[in-house]
């Protein structure tokens, strides 16, 4: 994953806000209307661990399938090396989506915050295996359905993460500091920095799904 300089987070920032967010279809709208009568409308970095628990399931739904694909395709070596480099692309996602969950975890931890056990664990387990279920079975139906649903709830996630660094100007001066500060790929001076490049993750991820839609196979 491509890390930007300040100035570059920055401009990119500026990018997202001046721009719309998608129309998200109605599959995604219930959970985004539930997170908020859960959670709060307000935006914060348990609101924002909940999001990475479920933003990695659809590579993980993806993977599941093309497994099951290179069972039954071992016979056209062209055709499972395409499947599995797809592997590797969804992998790469996962991993980056896991390390916005852990620095994220790590901040609320050394905040002190309080996370209940059913808001802050039980609920998102049910909300990331139902919502596991849908995209599995939306790529088995249609694959374009699945890379949609996906696009959308990156965009959701940049726009979220980009408009929480505007509404927090004092992250400017908070430093980062992490032990995932060198598995997350970047010398980070601030935090404002951390969660605009995590914005620009999710724009990036939102991109290769679009990028997907039109083809729609192991392809």
């Amino acid at each position: 994953m491509e890390r930007l300089s300040p100035e570059q987070l920055r401009k990119e920032q500026q990018a997202t806000l001046a721009g719309r967010r998608m129309n998200y279809w109605w599959v995604l709208r219930p959970l985004f209307i539930l997170m908020d009568l859960i959670y709060g409308r307000k935006k914060t970095l348990s609101k924002f661990k909940v999001l990475e628990v479920i933003a990695r399931v659809p590579y993980q739904a993806w993977d599941h399938v093309a497994f099951i694909a290179i069972t039954h395709t071992f016979k056209s070596p062209d055709f499972a090396r395409r499947i599995h480099d797809r592997i590797r692309e969804n992998r790469e996602a996962n991993d980056n989506e896991q390390w916005h969950l852990f620095i994220l975890q790590e901040l609320i931890q050394r905040q002190g915050a309080k996370e209940g056990y059913v808001k802050f664990w039980l609920i998102p387990q049910i909300l990331a295996f139902t919502y596991y279920h849908i995209v599995w079975l939306m790529y088995v139906i249609r694959p374009a359905w699945s890379y949609r649903m996906n696009a959308e709830f990156e965009d959701h996630a940049e726009h979220e993460y980009m408009e929480f660094v505007a509404e927090h100007p004092e992250l400017e001066a908070e430093p980062f500091e992490s032990i995932f500060k060198e598995d997350f790929g970047g010398q980070f001076e601030t935090l404002a920095d951390v969660f605009r490049q995590i914005g620009y993750d999710e724009r990036v991820h939102k991109l290769e799904s679009l990028a997907r839609m039109p083809v729609a196979r192991f392809a």
